[in-house]
């Protein structure tokens, strides 16, 4: 028996414990049901012990199942009792960081708003996740968005996260650039141009990581660094002065002076996953994994279509092997 047992394992096995269903325990807990098959197979690891019997009809406790579920009840009854302790005046408000305005995560922070109007989500904006995570574990943040497997490991093993998009990518050309009355630009029409990835923002390592393996497949270069632009009017300067294309995704707002294409052949996936720290538990987050879940199955978020690019790396983050 692990010293600590982990209370989101606990959790997955109570779930299924009382659904006797794991698709049913899945949505209880707003989570994919492989993740919870996932936390499930290593709470018995943990164990050295089989906790269910599975069949193609029907899931079963195993005695070792039964002897455990009192314990893992009592465990999660004492968490909940001390989180109520702390919790008098109702929770604090939760701290999301959405990265830049108007992407995938504002459409999952304004849902989780709607299914948790008693909580407070406030939004930050940090630009990106290898900054955020930083934050999170520092407690100055608890939430954010972005490509989990571009995070140092080390980093990583101290978070939880939940697969959300598989977000096709764009880019942004100047308005007078030769590509841009077209109404989408192939990779290979890209190949011996610099294109602007955040190169040189310390905050953003994750994306130029992740443009770097996109580009060196189709000749495509990484733009040089250039001084970190805040807000339309700085953007619309700097554009002036160096008017290069920007990797960018589908759902990104309009830039100044600019327009936006899909890339397509192949059709490059940015995989955006919600991460939080591992043990926080609140209810804003709830709602937002709630929302998430809703809004991949309600708009096929997950879905990858057969000519996408992905690195194997970002598959196996996101819980897709391809």
């Amino acid at each position: 028996m692990p010293r600590e047992p982990d209370p989101r394992l606990l959790r997955a096995f109570t779930a299924v414990a009382a659904e006797l269903h794991f698709t049913r325990a899945a949505a209880r807990l707003f989570v994919a049901q492989q993740a919870l098959s996932r936390d499930i197979r290593r709470l018995e690891g943990e164990l050295g012990t089989e906790l269910f019997v599975r069949t193609t009809r029907q899931v079963s406790l195993t005695p070792d199942g039964e002897r455990l579920l009192p314990y893992a009840q009592a465990v999660l009854t004492a968490y909940d009792e001390l989180d109520a302790a702390f919790a008098a005046d109702g929770p604090r408000p939760l701290l999301v960081d959405l990265n830049t305005a108007g992407l995938t995560s504002s459409r999952v922070l304004a849902l989780a708003r709607e299914l948790a109007p008693h909580c407070e989500l406030m939004a930050r904006f940090e630009s990106g996740l290898t900054w955020a995570a930083a934050e999170i574990l520092a407690g100055r943040l608890d939430a954010s968005f972005g490509r989990v497997a571009g995070l140092d490991p080390a980093v990583r093993d101290r978070l939880s996260w939940q697969p959300v998009r598989y977000e096709p990518m764009a880019v942004a050309l100047p308005e007078g650039h030769l590509l841009a009355g077209r109404p989408e630009v192939e990779l290979a029409d890209l190949a011996g141009q610099a294109v602007y990835a955040g190169a040189g923002n310390p905050r953003t390592r994750e994306w130029t990581e992740l443009a770097a393996r996109l580009f060196a497949g189709h000749g495509v270069r990484v733009a040089a660094p250039a001084p970190l632009a805040v807000g339309k009017e700085e953007f619309r300067r700097l554009m002036a002065k160096n008017p290069v294309p920007v990797l960018a995704v589908v759902d990104f707002p309009p830039l100044p002076d600019t327009v936006l294409r899909p890339l397509v052949r192949p059709v490059p996936l940015s995989p955006v996953a919600l991460v939080w720290r591992k043990g926080l538990r609140h209810p804003g987050l709830d709602a937002l994994r709630g929302a998430a879940a809703e809004l991949a199955a309600r708009e096929g978020w997950l879905a990858v279509p057969e000519d996408a690019w992905l690195p194997e790396a970002d598959a196996l983050a996101m819980g897709h092997r391809t």
